[in-house]
């Protein structure tokens, strides 16, 4: 049998779903791999009309996960952009959010903050000053309400979209769901049919899922989560990953400053300068912390 190409649309286990022209495919990979993830450019053999086997996967451009101490989670391959969804009710959480752009950073990914809900006026000002750190680091925040200005919501975020393969992650109650309906038509059908496919019944929302709304364009919906870990990333990308460490670096009094605790530190210096917000050092320090501590 000739091999095929297609891109991998939702992964379950050690099944996936790979679009591949106008069809839909369920493959599985050889053996007990599963190193596949959503968003991969796949080669897959057919083994009967709608059943494949995954035999590579081409290069990727890009690669987004998570890890704990114990293994690491795939979320999507080949994203050029990440969104975080945050809203002003009910509270996110700061962690997440700083996690989420540390991992963007780290894999070469554009993030960008929408904040939901804004018609709740009372807690918008607050919001808004909660994520300042955020816009003042450079990462865009855009203002919606997907439930009372739905046509604006799709106005703002439609041309951000376009021609891109962007990832919306969130915790569970921000409005991410009301967002994925509204910029991806029939989105809970697509979703009902690829559950189906993957024999994962009620469970829709734990796996990620790409629509294509376009030629070159791809929404990536993810399973809402609380916890980020990023025990994959070194201390050396960490530092990086944290774009206002960037014009500190290299002028600390200790080539091998950890930027922990040493004297002369210039990462340190910011931070007592108020350069830095001490919330997001804290989180630095943290992530080193977690860094050391992986058993895989």
């Amino acid at each position: 049998m000739t091999r095929e190409q297609g891109t991998v649309i939702a992964a379950h286990g050690r099944h996936y779903l790979v679009q591949a022209g106008e069809h839909k495919v369920q493959c599985v990979t050889r053996g007990k791999k599963s190193d596949v993830a959503t968003g991969d450019i796949v080669h897959w053999k057919r083994t009967s009309p709608d059943q494949g086997v995954i035999e590579s996967i081409a290069e990727r451009k890009t690669l987004l996960y998570r890890s704990d101490q114990y293994k690491s989670k795939l979320l999507a391959a080949n994203v050029t952009q990440l969104f975080i969804v945050v809203a002003t009710q009910p509270g996110f959480s700061d962690d997440l959010v700083s996690r989420a752009l540390v991992a963007a950073e780290a894999g070469g990914i554009a993030a960008h903050i929408i904040l939901n809900k804004v018609d709740i006026e009372e807690l918008l000002a607050p919001t808004r000053q909660r994520l300042a750190m955020y816009a003042n680091l450079g990462y865009p925040v855009h203002e919606l309400s997907a439930k009372s200005m739905p046509e604006q919501a799709k106005e703002l975020l439609q041309p951000l979209m376009q021609g891109q393969s962007s990832i919306l992650i969130g915790q569970s109650g921000m409005g991410k769901s009301s967002l994925i309906n509204l910029l991806v038509p029939d989105a809970e059908l697509a979703t009902r049919e690829i559950s189906a496919a993957l024999n994962s019944g009620k469970h829709t929302t734990t796996f990620t899922r790409l629509f294509m709304t376009g030629n070159d364009t791809a929404i990536i919906d993810s399973p809402g989560f609380q916890e980020f870990g990023l025990y994959h990333l070194s201390e050396g990308m960490l530092e990086r990953a944290f774009r206002e460490f960037g014009p500190h670096l290299g002028h600390c009094k200790f080539y091998n400053c950890h930027h922990l605790t040493e004297p002369g530190c210039a990462v340190l210096g910011a931070v007592e300068a108020g350069e830095i917000a001490p919330l997001r050092h804290a989180l630095y320090q943290q992530l080193v912390h977690e860094s050391s501590q992986k058993l895989y």
